[in-house]
């Protein structure tokens, strides 16, 4: 499969069909053919409990991210089998950035509110927004709570698409479900760029056997950017552990100041919502929430770093009070 679709390795892949460039880490808008044969097993695997148990032991203190835990393509991706019919299967965006979905697992009371403070990011921060199913939706997330891991299909695949949220490692920190729903809005992973080599170094000697593949790059040209840098804070960026056999690092930062920024799952980054809202062609959303800036860091509940606290603001504080005295003054 076209790496660009689904971050698989072009060396051993043909490119089948492809009439326009694709946009960064992102899926483009369509339809995309992508080719089906040849691309990972993995993809197309059955939810897996064995990765249910291992996720188990799984803590917030953990080195690595719940998603990481996942035998499917590079550890979260997993497309419905229905996608397998035919030589190719289409990818879109969701129409006006609208994405129809349903809990179908039964969630424990405070995983389900760390879904909704998920969405409600989205609406606070992007075009891209979740509503719940209407029975004249054909084309669906269904959010489930499998013990198969934190999983999830990537961009609008038609009809009903699942996503796997087992409670409650996918659900302790907020940036999990955000990145599953992120992949669902469209978005792969951040170190899979093309250009990632000139910003880490992929340990290859540290990465389990079998996994190499998660750590595929783009093939050059086949893919552009949003404007955006090399995102280290991005929600969609793998922890530097990633899949290590050993407990050392896979993935290390060239400059040494990022090293302790990769793998965050607060919530967005500056980055990301300007990569959303240019994919969902409402940039102005971005520059309403950033001041126009176009990388930054996740932030404790989902702020991006960069946002202006009036509370801590010196100069807020003092229009507050100004205004305070002269509303007192009418009165």
């Amino acid at each position: 499969m076209l790496y660009s679709a689904l971050l698989c390795p072009l060396s051993i892949l043909p490119i089948l069909s492809l009439s326009f460039p694709l946009e960064e880490n992102g899926v483009d808008g369509g339809p995309i053919a992508i080719p089906i044969f040849g691309m990972s097993e993995r993809a197309f695997k059955e939810p897996d409990p064995e990765v249910g148990k291992r996720l188990e032991k799984w803590t917030e203190t953990s080195d690595v991210n719940p998603e990481e835990y996942g035998e499917y393509l590079e550890g979260d991706i997993l497309m419905p089998s229905v996608s397998r019919n035919g030589l190719v299967a289409e990818t879109y965006r969701w129409k006006n950035g609208e994405i129809p979905y349903e809990i179908a697992g039964a969630f424990p009371p405070d995983s389900l509110s760390m879904i909704h403070r998920a969405m409600d990011l989205y609406k606070k921060y992007t075009c891209v927004s979740f509503r719940k199913r209407l029975p004249t939706d054909e084309s669906y997330i269904s959010i489930t709570n499998t013990k198969t891991g934190c999983w999830s299909s990537v961009g609008r695949v038609g009809g009903k698409q699942e996503l796997n949220l087992q409670s409650p490692s996918c659900t302790t920190k907020l940036g999990t479900p955000v990145h599953e729903l992120m992949h669902a809005a469209g978005f792969l992973h951040e170190q899979n760029r093309n250009e990632r080599d000139d910003f880490v170094s992929i340990i290859w000697g540290n990465i389990q056997s079998g996994h190499e593949r998660n750590f595929d790059k783009a093939e050059k040209g086949t893919a552009q950017g949003y404007g955006v840098n090399y995102d280290f804070k991005s929600v969609m960026h793998y922890s530097s552990t990633a899949f290590s056999t050993n407990g050392q690092p896979t993935i290390v930062s060239k400059d040494p100041k990022y090293s302790e920024k990769m793998g965050q799952r607060d919530g967005f980054s500056k980055g990301d919502i300007t990569k959303i809202n240019a994919m969902y062609n409402c940039p102005e959303k971005t520059a309403a929430v950033t001041n126009g800036g176009a990388t930054g860091t996740g932030g404790e509940g989902g702020k991006p770093s960069g946002e202006k606290d009036g509370s801590s603001n010196p100069f807020m504080q003092a229009a507050s009070h100004l205004l305070s005295l002269f509303i007192n003054k009418k009165k």
